[in-house]
């Protein structure tokens, strides 16, 4: 299945929309902090950034850019989107989801915004497919060629892939179930709606919310990989661009003293915390290394073009 030409830059300009409004509020909090390093630091991890209240946008909002850029950039290359626009604006609908219930009116319609944006990039996912049935490739005479199939992974990075996703997605779940059971239980539910007491941007996915999100996204992508499905290279991209996000970010936070802010025992479960980012952001760039790549194309089976009647000989014979 492929998407028409329609589709392609329809996603595209989609995918370009999404972009633009993460990039202005991105400029808007740069205008407010004025010319420093402060917004630079609070997407690298440190939370204790003394004017938290005046950002809007996120660690999650620098990644979400380059994927719509990325998507875009497909859509304009290769008739092959589909599943890059399905997988796009499933999870820009999962992630921004929390923003109906936030305070303020800008971020309610920035949210409903996002949300039609990303379910336009699924309609057109399916309203623009076309169907490449066997007539599709049978030969000049019946039409123009059209793309093969998107090709499958290969076995060894689909399954190292899949390995690596299923266990970083087992990781940040033990480690939410684990935060359950230490924190108190109102803040506990403050991090899957966005309480006040997170002093969260604007725009911001609450903690357990996006690592919720992300723990179903690496279950998807490994369960995808594992069968060498044809989805598996955009959802495991972009489950590997998410999951280095969220290693770089705790990898960060390690490196400098103080930054610890989601454990209440410094000493055995911080330090397995400050490994799990290490492994998070590892695994995240090895997934993105392995999948970069497309797999071989699907070979086509030959049908020969329907038989001509015979041509007539040079002399006919009486009675031809």
């Amino acid at each position: 299945m492929t998407v028409t030409r329609t589709a392609r830059l329809t996603g595209a300009a989609l995918c370009g929309a999404l972009a633009l409004v993460i990039v202005l509020w991105m400029l808007r909090d740069l205008a407010a902090l004025g010319p420093s390093t402060e917004l630079l630091w609070y997407w690298a991890g440190d939370h204790r950034l003394p004017s938290h209240h005046a950002t809007a946008t996120s660690l999650v909002d620098v990644l979400l850019v380059l994927v719509y850029a990325a998507t875009g950039a497909a859509a304009l290359r290769s008739p092959l989107a589909a599943s890059a626009f399905t997988v796009t604006g499933l999870t820009t609908l999962a992630l921004r989801l929390p923003g109906l219930w936030a305070a303020g009116v800008e971020v309610l319609l920035t949210t409903l915004l996002f949300l039609a944006l990303a379910a336009g990039l699924v309609v057109t996912a399916a309203a623009g497919r076309r169907d490449d049935g066997p007539d599709a490739t049978s030969g000049p005479r019946s039409g123009p060629v059209s793309p093969p199939p998107p090709a499958r992974p290969a076995t060894g990075p689909a399954v190292a892939a899949g390995v690596l996703c299923a266990t970083a997605a087992l990781l940040w779940a033990g480690w939410e179930l684990r935060w359950a059971t230490l924190l108190p239980a109102d803040y506990t539910v403050s991090r899957f709606t966005g309480g006040r007491g997170l002093l969260l941007p604007a725009l911001a996915v609450p903690p357990a919310w996006l690592n919720t999100v992300l723990a179903l996204l690496l279950l998807a992508a490994a369960v995808s990989a594992f069968a060498r499905a044809r989805p598996t290279r955009p959802l495991g991209l972009l489950a590997g661009l998410l999951l280095a996000g969220a290693g770089a970010s705790g990898t960060a936070a390690a490196l400098r003293p103080g930054w610890h802010t989601f454990t209440t025992e410094q000493d055995l479960y911080a330090g397995a915390y400050d490994l799990g980012c290490f492994f998070s952001l590892l695994a995240g760039l090895t997934v993105i290394a392995l999948l970069a790549r497309p797999g071989r194309a699907s070979q086509v089976p030959y049908r020969p073009v329907a038989a001509l009647p015979p041509a007539p000989p040079a002399q006919p014979p009486p009675g031809w």
